[in-house]
């Protein structure tokens, strides 16, 4: 059994197959999203806070860290570049986790996050779907039998709900955007196995 580091939890979709035999703790700091998962994985351990914070303060509690920073600002489809006239910075809290993790955890560790529009500062082990994974293990490569194939900007709800076999609580407030900024859990999983095994 590990014990593992969900951060930036969301409604968990990357850990939507992982199964019940490890202990998890969940970090979101939205809290309707902390509830939600909580109540999708009452196993689990939820806590309400700042991931980036509670990272730097609990690392070496941890078998395992995946971590899911928000990815708006490194997203071709969320910059000017989509033509949407929205101008910022990227958040370089991805490249921070990157970087502590792999100089300082001794433990298996992933980080995930979008494609970006830039070439990015530091190589990911993987590209998969719409995707990049860094780690300090091996990711071969996986084939989505359900990819978006680019139209993930336009999917409804019912689409992403599908696309990821989540099904969300009829009064869940946000689903299409809580499903859109879901790992696939086939995807989850896979990227799970691979850095366990």
């Amino acid at each position: 059994m590990m014990r593992i580091l969900n951060l930036y939890a969301g409604i968990g979709g990357n850990r939507w197959l992982w199964g019940d035999e490890h202990e998890v703790v969940a970090v979101e700091n939205e809290p309707y999203i902390a509830k939600l998962y909580s109540e999708l994985f009452p196993n689990d351990t939820v806590i309400c806070a700042d991931a980036h914070e509670y990272l730097l303060e609990h690392f070496k509690e941890f078998d395992m860290i995946w971590s899911s920073p928000p990815c708006p600002t490194h997203s071709r489809v969320s910059t000017g570049l989509a033509g949407w006239g929205i101008y910022r910075y990227p958040d370089m809290t991805l490249y921070q986790e990157i970087l502590f993790l792999r100089h300082f955890y001794k433990g298996v560790w992933v980080v995930e996050n979008v494609i970006p529009y830039y070439k990015t500062l530091v190589e990911p082990q993987a590209n998969i779907d719409r995707h990049l994974f860094w780690s300090n293990k091996d990711i071969v490569p996986y084939i989505s039998e359900r990819s978006y194939k680019g139209a993930v900007t336009n999917a409804t709800k019912e689409t992403l709900a599908a696309h990821h076999g989540i099904e969300l609580p009829a009064n869940t407030k946000g689903q299409r955007k809580l499903l859109r900024n879901a790992v696939n859990p086939q995807l989850g999983l896979h990227v799970f196995k691979e850095v366990t095994k």
